[in-house]
C-alpha cells in the first residue's frame, strides 16, 4: 500500500518534463527486473535447505496440514513447472474457501488484462502514436489518449469501441466466476468433511434479550424447527472466561520457561559434578509479581505459575458448573425494560439437521427492532470475537456509525502526515521558494540528502503501517462477533483508504500540476488542456504496476521478512519446546481484509487507465498472473488456515471491480466532452454521451448481479437438504465435541517440557501434577548443553 506513496515522493510531482517521467519508468522497469530476476535465482538455490521458511507445511506433524512437497525428488530447477501446475483445488483442500477465491481472483483478473492487453496494443497504440503529436509529448505518452491531435479526433471512435468492448468483457467474467463461486461454495459447505462437524450445525445469534437468555426459554422459541435442536449454549454470566483463559495460557508459558530454564542451567552446571542437589535448589527461577515485573513480591517461578494454573482451572470448572446448573432453567418471559433494554447476550445454537441451522438463521426470530436479528451460521468457536457478543444492538448501531465517521475522519486527515512528509522530500526547493526558509540552505549536504531523499520514504512506510491497524481496531469496535466478520469489513474500510489515496489523490495532484503551467499562460484553454494533460498521470501508474508486479513477486518468493524473522526468534526466543516448534513449523496466516484491497486498488489502476494509457494492460496482465502461481504455492506450502468465511471475501472484491469501472467510464466522459477539435467545437461530446450510456448500463449490470447472487451468497438453499453430500442426524457425531460451553477452554493445555539426562524435568512434571497442572515430556529432549530438540508436534496440538 506504502509503495505508490512512496514512489510519489520519490518520482515527485510530474511537473517534470515528459523524458524524466519516461526515464523513471524505465529505471524503474530494469531495476525491478534485475531484482526479479535476481529474486529467482536465489529462491532456486536457498529454497532446498530451508523448508521452514519455503515449505513448513511439508514438514509439519499432522496429516491433515501436511502439503506433499513442492519438487519432490526432481531436479533443483523443476520448482516453476511445479508452480505452473498447482490445481485450484489443491488450494482449496489445503486452505479453504476463502484462499480459493482469492487465486480464482487473481486468475479472473490475469484473463480479464489478457484481453486487454491484445486488444488495446494492437489497436489503440497505433492510433494515439502514429501520424499524431501533441504538446511536448515523446516516448511513453505518446502512446496515451492524451496524443492525439485536434484535428484528428475522429480516433476517439476506437477508444469509445475498446471502452466498451473491455467492459462487456469484464461483465462476461464476473458473471462467469460469480456462477462458480455459487457453486463451488454450495459444494464447499454440503462437502462430507465439513457436514459431519459441530460447526457445520451449528449458527450464533447476537442481541438475545433477557427473557431468552436461557436454553431452555430458547428450545422453546425453536421447538417448531424442522430435525430439532441438539444442544444451546448462552453467553451470559461468562464474560470473565475470555480472560481467565489467556490468564492461564499466559501462566503456561511462564511455567514452561521456568522449567526449560532451569533444566538448562543445571545441565550445563552439573555434567559429571556431581552437585545436583545444591545447584537445582538454589538456582530456581523466580520473578517479581508486580506491574512489568520490575517490583513487587519475589517468587518462585515455577511455584506461581503452577498456583496460578489451578486457580484459573478451578475458576472455570465453577462457572462451567454454574453454567450446567442453568442449562435448563426456565425464566419468566416477560415484557422486559421496552426495546432499548441493555442487558443482551448471544446464543450458540446446535441443530441436529443442518439445514435446519441455515433456516433458522434466515427466520425473524424476535417480535421488536434489531433484537435477535443478527445471526452467523457455520460458525466456529476460534473465530468468535468473545467480548463483542452481548453487545445490545443499539449501542452496536451507535457503534457502527462512530467507527465509519472515524474511519473517514482518518481518510481524509490522514492527507496532513503524508503532506508534510512530501515538503521534507522537497527542502532545497523550499529554501529557494520561501525566504524565510533561507537558514535551510545552511544545512551540510550530507544531511539535506539524508533530510529529503532517505528519511520521507522511511516515515512514510512507517506511517502506512499504522493505517490498517487503525482500521481493523475500528471494525473491532464496530461490534463485529466474528473474526471473519472483522476482516470482511476492514477490507472495505481499507479499499476506500487506498481508492483515495493511493489512486485518486495522486491523479488528481499530479494532472493538475502538470496543467498548471499552461492553465497560468492561458485561461482559456482549460478543457483542451485538461484533456491533453491528465492523462500523463498513467505515467506514474505504470511504474507503480511494475513496481508492485516485479517487486512484490520477488519478496513473495523469497520472503526475506520471515526468513529474518525466523532466525531471529530462533536466537532470542527459541528456548521452550513450545517455542521451538512454533518457529520451525508453525505457519503464517493471511489477513485477508488488508491482503485483497492490495490487488484490488491493481484492478482499479489497470482498468482506469486501461484505454487512456493502453500499455499498462500488458503489466498488469503480467502482475496478476506472477501473482496467481505465486499465491497458489504460497497458500498451500506456506500460509496456514485460519478463519474461513466460506469464501465472503470473493463478491466483495468483485464489487471493487465496479469501482474501477466507475472511475474509468467517469473520465472517460469527462474527457470525450472536454476534447475540441481544431475550430474549438466539441467533437467527442458524441462519444462522452454513448459512455455516459455505458455507465447506466454498468449500474445496472451490477444490481443484476447483486440481486440475482447476492440471496445465495449466504446459507444453503432447501434445495440442498435432500443433496446426497448433506448430512442429517441426531449429532451423535458431535455429542462428544460439545460436552462443555464452546466458550470454556477446557481441558486446560499440558505444559510442555523436554526431556533431560539428569532426569530432572520428570521430578518438575511430577511435581506439576500434583499441583494441579497437566504436564508431557514427549516429543521434547535436552542435550548436556542445555539445548532443545523438537521431534514432534506439542502434545495439545489440534
Amino acid at each position: 500500500m506504502s509503495q505508490a506513496h512512496a514512489l510519489f515522493y520519490i518520482l515527485g510531482p510530474m511537473e517534470q518534463v515528459d523524458t524524466a517521467s519516461t526515464s523513471s519508468f524505465l529505471a524503474t522497469l530494469s531495476l525491478n527486473a534485475i531484482v526479479f530476476v535476481a529474486a529467482i535465482g536465489l529462491f532456486t538455490v536457498t529454497r532446498p535447505h530451508l523448508k521452514s521458511i519455503y515449505e513448513p507445511r511439508a514438514s509439519v506433524h499432522l496429516d491433515s496440514k501436511r502439503a506433499a512437497p513442492l519438487t519432490g525428488s526432481r531436479s533443483l530447477l523443476y520448482w516453476p513447472i511445479a508452480m505452473y501446475n498447482i490445481d485450484c483445488r489443491l488450494v482449496l483442500d489445503k486452505n479453504g474457501a476463502d484462499a480459493y477465491f482469492f487465486v480464482r481472483f487473481l486468475r479472473m483478473k490475469a484473463r480479464i488484462f489478457f484481453a486487454l492487453w491484445i486488444i488495446s496494443w494492437a489497436i489503440l497504440l497505433p492510433l494515439t502514436s502514429a501520424g499524431s503529436h501533441v504538446g511536448t509529448n515523446s516516448q511513453l505518452d505518446r502512446f496515451t489518449m492524451g496524443n492525439v491531435q485536434p484535428d484528428k479526433l475522429v480516433r476517439y471512435w476506437a477508444h469509445l469501441m475498446c471502452t466498451w468492448i473491455f467492459t462487456f468483457w469484464v461483465f462476461h467474467n464476473v458473471w462467469r466466476e460469480m456462477q462458480h463461486f455459487i457453486l463451488i461454495r454450495q459444494e464447499y459447505l454440503t462437502n462430507p468433511s465439513r457436514t459431519g462437524s459441530i460447526q457445520a450445525h451449528t449458527f450464533l445469534v447476537t442481541g438475545v434479550p433477557a427473557s431468552y437468555s436461557n436454553p431452555a426459554a430458547l428450545r422453546e422459541l425453536f421447538k417448531d424447527l424442522s430435525g430439532g435442536i441438539h444442544n444451546i449454549w448462552t453467553t451470559s454470566g461468562l464474560e470473565l472466561i475470555p480472560n481467565i483463559a489467556h490468564r492461564r495460557m499466559a501462566a503456561i508459558i511462564k511455567l514452561e520457561a521456568a522449567v526449560t530454564k532451569f533444566l538448562a542451567m543445571a545441565a550445563r552446571e552439573n555434567a559429571g559434578s556431581g552437585q545436583l542437589e545444591t545447584t537445582t535448589k538454589s538456582q530456581r527461577p523466580s520473578h517479581r509479581v508486580g506491574i512489568f515485573g520490575f517490583w513487587g513480591k519475589k517468587v518462585d517461578s515455577i511455584e506461581w505459575a503452577c498456583s496460578e494454573i489451578a486457580t484459573c482451572n478451578r475458576l472455570l470448572a465453577q462457572i462451567s458448573r454454574d453454567s450446567a446448573d442453568d442449562h435448563f432453567k426456565t425464566r419468566p418471559r416477560t415484557a422486559g425494560g421496552g426495546i432499548l433494554s441493555w442487558k443482551t447476550c448471544a446464543a450458540f445454537i446446535t441443530c441436529n439437521s443442518r439445514i435446519s441451522a441455515h433456516m433458522a438463521s434466515k427466520a425473524l426470530l424476535h417480535h421488536k427492532p434489531y433484537l435477535m436479528s443478527a445471526k452467523y451460521v457455520d460458525v466456529s468457536w476460534k473465530d468468535v470475537v468473545w467480548n463483542n457478543l452481548n453487545q445490545n444492538p443499539y449501542e452496536l448501531k451507535l457503534r457502527m456509525l462512530v467507527s465509519y465517521a472515524a474511519t473517514t475522519a482518518l481518510i481524509i486527515f490522514w492527507t496532513v502526515p503524508a503532506a508534510f512528509i512530501g515538503l521534507a522530500s522537497s527542502l532545497p526547493s523550499l529554501a529557494a521558494t520561501a525566504p524565510w526558509l533561507s537558514w535551510i540552505d545552511m544545512i551540510p549536504t550530507w544531511v539535506m540528502g539524508f533530510l529529503s531523499g532517505i528519511l520521507p520514504p522511511v516515515l512514510l512506510a512507517a506511517v502506512m503501517m499504522l493505517v490498517p491497524l487503525s482500521l481493523r481496531s475500528l471494525a473491532v469496535f464496530e461490534g463485529k462477533p466474528t473474526q471473519s466478520a472483522v476482516e470482511l469489513s476492514l477490507m472495505t474500510r481499507f479499499f476506500m483508504f487506498q481508492v483515495v489515496h493511493s489512486f485518486l489523490i495522486i491523479t488528481v495532484s499530479s494532472g493538475i500540476v502538470a496543467a498548471l503551467p499552461g492553465l497560468l499562460r492561458a485561461p482559456t484553454s482549460v478543457p483542451t488542456l485538461l484533456a491533453q494533460r491528465l492523462p500523463q498521470a498513467s505515467t506514474f501508474f505504470l511504474t507503480f504496476t511494475v513496481l508492485r508486479g516485479l517487486s512484490g513477486a520477488a519478496n513473495g518468493l523469497l520472503q526475506i521478512g520471515p526468513l529474518i524473522l525466523y532466525h531471529t526468534k530462533l536466537f532470542m526466543l527459541g528456548s521452550t519446546p513450545r517455542s521451538i516448534y512454533a518457529i520451525k513449523y508453525g505457519s503464517r496466516s493471511v489477513q485477508w481484509g488488508t491482503l485483497f484491497p492490495d490487488f484490488t486498488l491493481l484492478a482499479v489502476i489497470g482498468l482506469v487507465y486501461s484505454v487512456i494509457s493502453p500499455i499498462i494492460n500488458g503489466i498488469a496482465c503480467f502482475a496478476f498472473f506472477v501473482f496467481y502461481h505465486l499465491y497458489k504455492y504460497l497458500l498451500v506450502w506456506q500460509f496456514a488456515r485460519g478463519s474461513d468465511s466460506g469464501g465472503q471475501f470473493f463478491p466483495r472484491a468483485v464489487g471493487h471491480i465496479f469501482v474501477g469501472l466507475y472511475i474509468q467510464q467517469i473520465c472517460m466522459a469527462g474527457l470525450f466532452f472536454l476534447a475540441r477539435d481544431e475550430r474549438n467545437y466539441p467533437a467527442s461530446a458524441p462519444q462522452g454521451v454513448l459512455i455516459s450510456v455505458l455507465l447506466v448500463l454498468t449500474i445496472l449490470f451490477q444490481h443484476f448481479i447483486n440481486d440475482s447472487f447476492g440471496p445465495l451468497h449466504h446459507g444453503l438453499p432447501l434445495t440442498l437438504a435432500d443433496s446426497p453430500r448433506e448430512t442429517h442426524g441426531s449429532g451423535e457425531n458431535w455429542s462428544r465435541e460439545n460436552d462443555f460451553h464452546p466458550i470454556i477452554p477446557t481441558p486446560s493445555p499440558i505444559a510442555w517440557f523436554p526431556n533431560d539426562l539428569l532426569g530432572l524435568a520428570l521430578m518438575q512434571a511430577k511435581n506439576c501434577h500434583d499441583a494441579g497442572v497437566n504436564c508431557s515430556l514427549q516429543n521434547a529432549e535436552m542435550n548436556a548443553k542445555g539445548r532443545v530438540k523438537v521431534t514432534g508436534p506439542p502434545p495439545d496440538l489440534e
